[in-house]
């Protein structure tokens, strides 16, 4: 096995807002004040939008699977979410994963100190992508870390989790990849590009924790900044029934109204990349609200490390160019952790 360096890269330590948030201050600290999202709070759109459900059970069924696979091929391409439900994860982990994550969160500093980022690594405790002392911070804490390969975990994290949370997410964590498995060759049977299961097959999956705790002046803060997940496929499961994620759609911001027991799923630039955008990963935001936590899960899954990215060759014809130059994964990862997430701008750089 070749030597795996670890994905993710560094990000500057930052305070923790669930801490400075049990305070009980009145102002929100200058740094966390983001003018270009003021009133944000205040002109909650009316939901006319919602986005498509997509069910599993039918997807994989031979009675409804050519149907369910249009809605599905409709839903990446037009809206590059979707939720889905029928799943077939059962009820009972997913609410011990709700539950068990909740519990990490209420952790003393003391011990969450074991599991904190380290200048040298983004993962554990504290937040991604802050690149200077000057850069705004977003009103959240995550916990991030590596689950897939296993042998890419860092020693510190996974392995030390407290019982029963690191048995609860070993299972999740192979019931994730399962479904992320099932969506990814469903993208592949819709647009006949059947090789791309391979890509995926040993891939990377991380996972990203996110606590966002109630803010005194929500309307001057963001929960996490907007921008396109930079990975293959997102699999998010809301924690509590506190609303706060946003998405892009026709210039408007729509919120996400979770349905019980579904997933969120949502198209990432890698896959814009490999089908060589007929498949757009879509700008999300969340927001905080000044009365309730929210709590939040998203499992990314990208390529394996050491494939290369770029346009399915059979995606690209004289009508359909190449939009987007060849990567190593290992190089758009490092790259990628070079900088701030913010909009498109990290697929951006890879367009031809």
């Amino acid at each position: 096995m070749e030597d795996f360096k670890n994905p993710s890269g560094t990000s500057l330590l930052v305070p923790s807002v669930q801490e400075l948030a049990k305070e009980n201050i009145s102002e929100v600290p200058p740094r966390y004040i983001q003018s270009q999202h003021e009133g944000l709070v205040l002109t909650k759109i009316d939901n006319i939008l919602e986005i498509p459900i997509i069910d599993m059970h039918r997807l994989l069924s031979l009675e409804f699977g050519s149907s369910e696979l249009t809605k599905l091929h409709l839903a990446c391409k037009d809206w590059g979410f979707f939720q889905l439900v029928n799943h077939g994860i059962s009820s009972c982990l997913v609410e011990k994963v709700k539950l068990e994550i909740q519990e990490f969160f209420k952790l003393p500093m003391s011990e969450k100190k074991k599991f904190w980022q380290s200048s040298e690594h983004m993962e554990g405790f504290g937040q991604a992508f802050v690149v200077s002392e000057e850069q705004k911070l977003d009103w959240a804490d995550m916990f991030y870390m590596t689950t897939l390969p296993k042998h890419s975990r860092m020693p510190h994290l996974f392995p030390q989790l407290p019982l029963p949370l690191r048995d609860t997410l070993e299972l999740y964590s192979e019931e994730i990849k399962n479904i992320a498995m099932a969506i990814v060759s469903n993208i592949g049977k819709a647009l006949k590009i059947e090789e791309i299961r391979e890509l995926f097959e040993e891939g990377i999956q991380m996972m990203r924790m996110n606590y966002y705790p109630p803010c005194p002046q929500p309307e001057k803060v963001i929960g996490l900044t907007n921008h396109s997940d930079p990975v293959g496929v997102t699999i998010l499961l809301q924690l509590n029934d506190v609303e706060g994620l946003q998405i892009k759609k026709d210039g408007m911001w729509v919120t996400v109204n979770p349905l019980p027991n579904a997933f969120i799923v949502n198209i990432g630039d890698m896959l814009e990349i490999i089908t060589n955008g007929i498949y757009r990963s879509i700008e999300h935001r969340a927001i905080v609200n000044n009365e309730k936590e929210r709590l939040s899960i998203a499992t990314f899954c990208s390529p394996k490390h050491d494939s290369i990215l770029g346009p399915m060759e059979s995606l690209i014809s004289k009508q359909t160019p190449a939009l987007f130059t060849k990567i190593g994964v290992k190089e758009y990862f490092t790259n990628l952790f070079a900088r701030k997430l913010e909009g498109k701008s990290y697929i951006d750089l890879m367009r031809i």
